[in-house]
């Protein structure tokens, strides 16, 4: 029903950014939230951060002062800035949303198929 497209992952060293993007496609849909979560080998997948469709922000506190979610309501776009990395923000980065479709009752959410970030020390 919806499609995520996620990029922006890739190789870096401690202390260096990237920017993640997922943009989100389909049948024409209400944007509840969206956000990143991450998951590092053998570890649960996280919570990295949320943005509702009021713009309220939901962080984890390891990420707080680093990373930096926003959205671009046009585009149903959601970004990641993540600045200072550390090697322990190393995991792969899964997109999130969470919509209403039109002419469908109930919520439903989705999944992008995740970006690996690696920081090197």
């Amino acid at each position: 029903q919806v499609q995520l497209a996620e990029s922006g992952g890739g190789l870096v060293q401690a202390g260096g950014s990237l920017r993640l993007s997922c943009a989100a496609s389909g049948r024409p849909f209400n944007t509840i939230a969206m956000g990143w979560y991450r998951q590092a080998p053998g570890k649960q997948r996280e919570l990295v951060a949320t943005i509702t469709s009021g713009e309220s922000i939901n962080a984890a506190d390891s990420v707080k002062g680093r990373f930096t979610i926003s959205r671009d309501i046009a585009k149903n776009t959601v970004y990641l800035q993540m600045n200072s990395l550390k090697p322990e923000d190393t995991a792969v980065y899964y997109c999130y949303v969470l919509v209403m479709i039109l002419g469908l009752s109930g919520r439903y959410d989705y999944w992008g198929q995740g970006t690996q970030v690696t920081v090197s020390s």
